[in-house]
């Protein structure tokens, strides 16, 4: 479900497909973002153009994209990448990101094995009981930043995800954990090195 809402100077993209219900929209933003109501729910003239950025911004998803009427760019990448792993839920990436040939801003991936509109989340883990800790021991010290650029995110077919790029992982609460050039995540839920890869997709027979 995909939606486009044109007001005078902005326009509001949509994704039901992507939206995991963080509740940040309607909660935040209220005369934008109206729950529960019948008929149209978006009006992008209930707010400035900065407050509709600062809206899409705390979608954790993407699946609310703000841009304006007549094309222009309002929100330039940020310029670290961050994959945040939320408490028995997704991977919560933002940055300069790539998905496949996608381009976002944000994302959140699926880790539990479930989603059906993988790579991306679409909620399945609460349903399939997903359990997995967001918290992970502090390291002894982290590697300085490598310089910016976009962040390549590659579903492997029946595996991980690769990402590939400067990138921090950090716990579900913002705490840095690694920062790295590459590094494979899980997305099976099976994984006994979680948020990462151990091969363990091969013994369940994860598929994709």
């Amino acid at each position: 479900m995909s939606e486009v809402v044109d007001g005078k100077v902005m326009r509001i993209r949509f994704d039901g497909s992507r939206c995991i219900h963080a509740r940040n929209c309607v909660l935040g933003y209220p005369a934008v973002f109206k729950a529960n109501v019948e008929g149209p729910w978006i009006d992008p003239d209930a707010a400035t153009p900065e407050e509709l950025v600062a809206a899409a911004s705390r979608c954790p998803s993407g699946a609310i994209q703000v841009e304006r009427v007549d094309g222009a760019a309002v929100e330039p990448p940020s310029g670290r990448n961050v994959i945040a792993v939320l408490e028995s839920g997704p991977y919560a990436v933002r940055g300069d990101v790539r998905v496949g040939e996608s381009a976002e801003l944000r994302a959140t991936l699926c880790r539990c094995g479930a989603s059906k509109n993988k790579p991306y989340c679409d909620g399945s883990h609460v349903a399939a009981g997903f359990s997995a800790t967001g918290e992970f021991p502090a390291p002894e010290s982290l590697p300085a930043w490598d310089p910016p650029g976009a962040l390549e995110v590659t579903p492997l077919p029946d595996g991980p995800l690769k990402v590939a790029g400067p990138h921090e992982v950090t716990c579900g609460g913002g705490r840095a954990v690694r920062r790295a050039s590459v590094a494979y995540l899980c997305r099976c839920g099976a994984s006994g090195n979680k948020p990462f890869c151990d091969g363990t997709h091969r013994k369940i027979g994860f598929t994709t």
